[in-house]
């Protein structure tokens, strides 16, 4: 179908496209009123649940993992039975301060080994791989402005594009740092001057010029630095006129080889970011939920070129000022050959669905019935409580 482009579109299309210079990660962020902040991470690849935290308890583990279980030898504890991974010292400082905890053996309802399906279903939060069109986080965007009696909230990406749970009936312009060299003030006070008598385009290149600016604050230009992408991040979400709901996409998960080295690598630069952001939002800390999901687990035993292959079940980790943290949830299906999920994974025994929505809905004040509804359709399960103080 051909689409006929005018100085609208244009200008609309040329904000959402930005620079090409733009590294992974790949940021997204959503405008509305209030005070309460959500980060959502997706840990694009298959983190291993059981890398991130090892259930040490657990008598099978050792003839699964082997040596590699050495790197947990002074690793933090949350009680006596699991592990964090030494590269989480970030996430181990906020749950002694009793401000994150680990959900583990969790999953979508998916129980398939493909990434982009896998991917697709828990962005969308649809009961199949590419049967819904719209995202889980846009479509909490559309309920906190019907619950609140609110103009629907204008969404931001900080990306060449807009990541799929983002996108949806809400409106969406974008903001990509570039490498070229900067416009002059001459020329953006011109460009100003062009869209000043359309009430339209006035608007979006207001936006666009406050994002600028926002980002341009801290001389963050580069987002191939962890530490920069979470101040950044906290940055475009400062004050009343920041963004209340962001996304943040990281690939390097999918450790099929040499997991020891590649999995400390990518939790490394996890932790420095939430680091990063958990500061950058200083006083807002306490009004912010952060989620951090992977679209399913790895295999419990390790394979001959010291990798996991795709799995089903893993970890995910929920931050905040307010979050009970300082604890692991899990109903421990063990990891026993007749324990496994087909003799290869581990099992899940909670919907990571279920998870998301709860958290949300405790922290954004939202019905959980109604949350899980909207959010997650389709489910049987109930959202996940206990997870957020009010």
């Amino acid at each position: 179908m051909l689409t006929r482009l005018d100085r609208r579109t244009l200008i609309a299309g040329s904000l959402a496209l930005g620079a090409s210079g733009l590294a992974l990660p790949r940021i997204a962020l959503a405008q509305a009123t209030g005070t309460r902040n959500l980060l959502f991470v997706l840990l694009r690849g298959a983190a291993d649940g059981m890398a991130m935290a090892a259930p040490v308890g657990d008598p099978a583990l050792e003839a699964l993992r082997g040596a590699s279980l050495a790197d947990y030898a002074d690793a933090p504890r949350i009680g006596s039975f699991f592990a964090l991974h030494p590269a989480l010292a970030g996430v181990a400082e906020a749950s002694k301060a009793g401000e994150a905890l680990i959900v583990h053996a969790a999953a979508t309802t998916y129980r398939e080994r493909s990434h982009f399906d896998a991917q697709n279903l828990l962005e969308t939060g649809g009961t199949a791989p590419y049967a819904t069109r719209d995202g889980w986080l846009n479509r909490l965007v559309a309920l906190l402005a019907e619950t609140r009696r609110e103009d629907a909230p204008r969404a931001l990406a900080v990306a060449p594009a807009v990541p799929l749970a983002l996108r949806g009936a809400a409106p969406v312009s974008s903001y990509a740092p570039s490498a070229l060299p900067e416009a002059s003030t001459d020329f953006m006070t011109r460009v100003s001057a062009l869209y000043e008598g359309d009430a339209e385009l006035s608007g979006l290149w207001a936006r666009a010029l406050e994002t600028r600016g926002m980002a341009d604050d801290d001389g963050l230009r580069n987002l191939r630095d962890a530490k920069a992408n979470g101040a950044l991040v906290a940055s475009l979400m400062q004050g009343p006129s920041g963004a209340r709901i962001a996304m943040i996409e990281l690939e390097g998960w999918d450790t099929h080889a040499n997991q020891r080295g590649a999995f400390t690598r990518a939790a490394r630069g996890l932790d420095a970011l939430l680091a990063a952001y958990r500061s950058g939002m200083g006083e807002a800390w306490r009004d912010t939920l952060v989620l951090v999901a992977t679209e399913f687990g790895r295999t419990a035993k390790l394979n001959g070129t010291g990798g996991t292959d795709h799995g089903t079940a893993g970890a995910a980790l929920v931050l905040g000022g307010k979050v009970r943290g300082g604890r692991v949830l899990a109903d421990w299906p063990g990891l026993g050959q007749n324990q496994l999920y087909e003799g290869r994974d581990l099992a899940p025994t909670t919907a990571l669905e279920s998870v998301l929505a709860g958290a949300v809905a405790e922290h954004f004040g939202l019905d959980p019935a109604q949350a899980m509804t909207r959010l997650f359709p389709g489910r049987a399960t109930r959202a996940l409580s206990g997870l957020v103080r009010a």
